[in-house]
């Protein structure tokens, strides 16, 4: 049996899409209407699955994805590639019991369980709807999630990449103006960090060849990201600071620490 999705006529008449760009139109027509739209407007839809339905490349996808998200049209989750159509289901509720049935199904399919928080949400704000939608998951069931979900959340704050810390100690070290925005020093300092590096690595590399090459008129050129960071970062990393240089660093810091200006 064939499957079909409605858009209403004053679609083209309605507001927000009359400020769209052509491309937009198209993109929001097509999430509303891709070979995976569903009766509640929330499903995975994989980034290279829209890249082959609409012929845009990923580049264009994650750009239009980010807009309807900002426009605040659409949520759309990385790790289970879900997608929600945040007023689907406004627009498109039916109370008869072969809907409601096949709703309560399709919530069950969900992965990400904010999606069917909110989707529920919403359907209780919705007029003219007289049905009880059941939670499709046991409370057990959500909560460990919701702990699995917060797991996760602290993995990704130990895995952040102090960019703007890393070259700011630079600055300061080597009298220069380097950026943390910069995509090939990022690079560089994600590279390392990668490798199993930290920030105190960082800087240790950054005091040891500062303390050898800024007075030198030569080698303080070299001074940079790309040669700090690169390939021989672990060498430099181990190098044997002299006395004199251990010297240099902790009047260095003194002369900080004080706000002592030479």
């Amino acid at each position: 049996m064939g499957k079909y999705r409605q858009v209403q006529v004053s679609f083209w008449q309605d507001a927000f899409v009359l400020d769209l760009t052509p491309e937009e139109k198209y993109f929001y027509i097509y999430l509303m209407t891709n070979s995976k739209a569903n009766q509640i407007g929330i499903y995975e839809l994989p980034k290279r699955i829209i890249e082959t339905e609409t012929g845009y490349n990923r580049e264009t996808v994650d750009k239009l994805l980010s807009r309807f998200v900002e426009y605040g049209k659409i949520i759309y989750n990385e790790p289970t590639k879900e997608v929600m159509l945040l007023n689907w289901c406004k627009h498109n509720w039916n109370n008869s019991p072969k809907i409601v049935k096949r709703v309560e199904d399709e919530l069950k399919e969900i992965k990400c369980l904010p999606f069917i928080d909110k989707f529920l949400e919403t359907v209780d704000t919705i007029d003219g709807n007289t049905v009880s939608i059941q939670y499709p998951y046991s409370m057990h069931t959500k909560e460990k999630d919701k702990d699995k979900e917060k797991d996760k959340d602290k993995d990704k704050d130990k895995d952040i990449i102090p960019f703007l810390e890393v070259v700011n100690y630079l600055n300061e070290k080597c009298i220069t103006k380097y950026r943390s925005t910069s995509a090939k020093t990022k690079k560089l300092v994600a590279a390392r960090w990668n490798e199993g590096f930290r920030l105190n690595d960082f800087t240790r590399v950054i005091d040891i060849k500062s303390s050898q090459w800024l007075k030198d008129e030569k080698m303080s050129s070299f001074l940079r990201p790309e040669t700090l960071f690169g390939t021989k970062f672990e060498s430099y990393l181990n190098e044997k600071v002299t006395k004199r240089e251990t010297n240099q660093q902790n009047a260095e810091r003194f002369r900080k620490d004080n706000n002592i200006p030479f």
